[in-house]
């Protein structure tokens, strides 16, 4: 068996997968919910709604809130982060005798951390002031290493890091949409670099908390189909407008080839290719030439040694934005022509699980590969006239899937992609 690729590296094999979301912990639970076109969408009773204009979203219910503890967005995206990669391990063989060592570093992409409210609030309180001023609350927060755990973006990194026994620093990214799959990247470059023969690559996000959501509908982003909370996430369909906030996590156990093989382990797929391209036009939205989606797409491809006749099936960022969906749109016609390989979204049913979003949907193009079938995109009542793709509307379809293209465009114009083909023969 050939262990490397057409540029002479390592190829980068996929040992593990672990998997949670609104639809379920495990990778069995969300992969029959997923083809099954089960919605993990719900109103939201973590916090008050009251006098919001979103009042849904996926939330993970973790056994660690029963009796009604409250988490913080960091402790929810370690909890959610370790869930994954204990199943991905697990299934990997690697790393042992738990716990650990593991044979490589950690990747690990996550959402920024900062104070949520309710901790803002207390520190308020404490300076005895109305309206307390920064340095007031600058004062308040000295010398508080609670406040300093919470907060420190490296703090779960290090955490995960100590429990599976990761060589080195671990690596913690934040690159918005796309930060689940650039901690792939990560961790498939450093294996291609010879660095070293595995890696844990982690996405993980769990910011549905009142501030995030205030935030984004603010820029008018998130749906407000309240009424119907599993009709709510509507990609590439006419009445779209705008995406379900969610959460989740996702882990990829990654080997050399030759590490994998040389220890018998089981070859889940091939990380073959990556794409990355940032346009660095708004902090926020993409710029509408849509040249960094496009060249993203093509980067991977490339990468991956492949053209885009040789891509079965895309894995559509496909967030049920009018400007997202209309982009990706475009950007699969240039780089696909008219003869697009069908595309659909796990949003519809999970929603935009944020900095986890990458991750679990490499897993589940990986998925896609393993059982021939192709998720589909569910509440298409209504097809959108501009957006002339298969999207596999609605109900799960077999399909011969050998190389998937799975899309990740973030905030900003940060923009990845990754090419994941199945196990070599």
């Amino acid at each position: 068996m050939n262990t490397t690729d057409h540029k002479g590296r390592p190829i980068v094999a996929v040992t593990g997968i672990g998997l949670v979301t609104p639809l379920g912990f495990g990778v069995d639970a969300n992969w029959q919910a997923l083809l099954a076109g089960r919605s993990g969408i719900r109103r939201i009773t973590r916090f008050p709604t009251d006098h919001l204009r979103t009042t849904i979203a996926g939330t993970v219910d973790l056994p660690e809130e029963a009796g009604g503890a409250v988490l913080t967005s960091s402790d929810r995206v370690r909890l959610m982060a370790q869930r994954a990669a204990d199943e991905a391990l697990a299934q990997s063989g690697l790393p042992g005798p738990f716990p650990g060592p593991f044979p490589g570093p950690l990747m690990l992409g996550m959402p920024p951390v900062e104070l949520e409210w309710p901790g803002r609030f207390r520190l308020a309180a404490e300076t005895g002031e109305d309206a307390p001023s920064y340095a007031a609350l600058t004062e308040a927060a000295a010398g508080r290493d609670d406040l300093y755990r919470t907060t420190a973006f490296a703090g779960i990194g290090e955490q995960l890091a100590a429990r599976f026994g990761t060589r080195g620093a671990p690596i913690a990214i934040s690159t918005a949409c796309a930060t689940g799959a650039s901690a792939i990247q990560l961790g498939v470059e450093a294996i291609q670099r010879g660095e070293t023969e595995a890696a844990i690559a982690i996405g993980a996000d769990g910011t549905v908390q009142p501030e995030a959501l205030i935030r984004f509908s603010l820029l008018s982003a998130l749906s407000t189909r309240n009424e119907d909370p599993t009709a709510a996430s509507r990609p590439f369909e006419k009445s779209r407008g705008g995406f379900v906030m969610s959460e989740g996590a996702a882990c990829l156990v990654l080997e050399s080839l030759a590490h994998a093989t040389a220890r018998g382990a089981t070859i889940l797929g091939v990380l073959r290719g990556c794409g990355e391209k940032s346009d660095s036009f708004h902090r926020t939205r993409s710029n509408p030439d849509g040249g960094a989606v496009i060249r993203a797409m093509r980067n991977a491809i490339e990468d991956a040694g492949l053209t885009p006749t040789d891509i079965s099936y895309v894995n559509a960022h496909g967030t049920g934005t009018p400007e997202n969906d209309k982009m990706e749109t475009f950007g699969m016609r240039a780089v696909f022509g008219n003869d697009a390989p069908p595309i659909s979204s796990n949003k519809s049913m999970i929603g935009h699980t944020l900095s986890a979003s990458g991750a679990i949907e490499a897993a589940f193009s990986l998925l896609a590969i393993r059982d021939q079938m192709l998720p589909p995109t569910i509440n298409h009542v209504e097809p959108d006239p501009a957006i002339t793709l298969d999207v596999v509307p609605n109900v799960a379809r077999p399909a011969k899937v050998v190389n998937v293209l799975s899309n990740s465009f973030g905030f900003g114009g940060q923009n990845v992609c990754l090419v994941l083909s199945g196990a070599p023969a």
